[in-house]
């Protein structure tokens, strides 16, 4: 199932955020349901019976019309940081390389996954525009990224119970600044700028997907097609990258990982083609939806 999160357009003062059901045109509201979950984090904490419960749940939820809200992110507020994993594609790798905004490493392909986070106050959701005119360097980047969403948490996972603890998957846009990114090699200032991370527009629980690997990821800028690859093109897979930041941090549910972005992004041109207000990035992995944002 497709899980949201969203506010209604009756009220355009609501501030209460609603868990939903996606389900075609329309949206199970589940904060009519009583004993339902009212986050998409308390969700991913729901334990083993997790599709059990929201099934029932959405069969006892009131029907909205999906034109009568505004989805958000599925976390407007992650409890942390998002983890991020860089040059995990091999041709995106040896673009980035190429590209002269790398000071991170010399090596084009990393022996070992390279983390980093985005600050959670830069997650925006679907349709929501991005501030590009934050970034004085006028260096704004996109990178459609497949992302993972924790359900069990854990230390010390092994690679091969890793999927075990996936709850399900969303769609991160890991927009950059590139030449803060260059400037200050640690990337956190680059990458977490206010408004720099849309998300979504759902979590598909991960039963829908029977292998990760036969996800496309599909990126457009003012519909030119700029990325397309399958995440079997992952340098380190998701089991690895679960496995790799378990080692060292303690996952909690909710907690989200972007698994990387493919060749084409902006600097992989030349000269680089950087957004500009007005440009609007589109990202698709069917069948979690699309992620489509405006620059201002």
């Amino acid at each position: 199932m497709n899980l949201v999160t969203f506010r209604q357009n009756v009220d355009k003062n609501e501030e209460i955020d609603r868990l939903g059901v996606l389900d075609g045109a329309s949206v199970a509201d589940l904060s009519q349901v009583e004993g339902a979950s009212a986050t998409m984090a308390a969700c991913c904490a729901l334990g083993p019976d997790a599709l059990v419960r929201l099934t029932n749940w959405a069969a006892q939820a009131p029907r909205l019309p999906l034109a009568g809200i505004t989805l958000l992110a599925p976390f407007p507020r992650p409890a942390r940081n998002v983890f991020c994993v860089g040059k995990n594609y091999h041709e995106h790798a040896r673009e980035f390389a190429t590209s002269g905004f790398d000071g991170s490493a010399k090596e084009i392909v990393p022996e070992a996954p390279v983390v980093f986070t985005k600050a959670p106050s830069a997650v925006i959701g679907p349709g929501a525009a991005i501030p590009g005119h934050l970034d004085r360097t006028n260096s704004v980047d996109y990178e459609g990224e497949l992302t993972v969403v924790i359900g069990t948490g854990g230390r010390d996972i092994p690679t091969e119970r890793a999927m075990d603890h996936v709850f399900g998957y969303t769609i991160i846009n890991d927009v950059t600044s590139r030449h803060l990114q260059q400037k200050h090699r640690q990337w956190l200032l680059g990458k977490s700028i206010d408004g720099f991370c849309p998300m979504g527009p759902a979590v598909l629980t991960a039963d829908q997907v029977r292998d990760v690997g036969r996800l496309r990821l599909r990126t457009w800028v003012n519909g030119e097609l700029r990325q397309d690859a399958m995440v079997a093109d992952l340098i380190f897979d998701v089991p690895t990258l679960i496995a790799t930041i378990s080692s060292c941090i303690t996952l909690e549910p909710g907690d989200l990982i972007a698994t990387g972005t493919p060749v084409g992004v902006g600097i992989g041109f030349k000269p680089p083609k950087f957004l500009v207000k007005g440009d609007v990035v589109r990202i698709e992995i069917d069948p979690i939806g699309v992620l489509e944002n405006q620059v201002a």
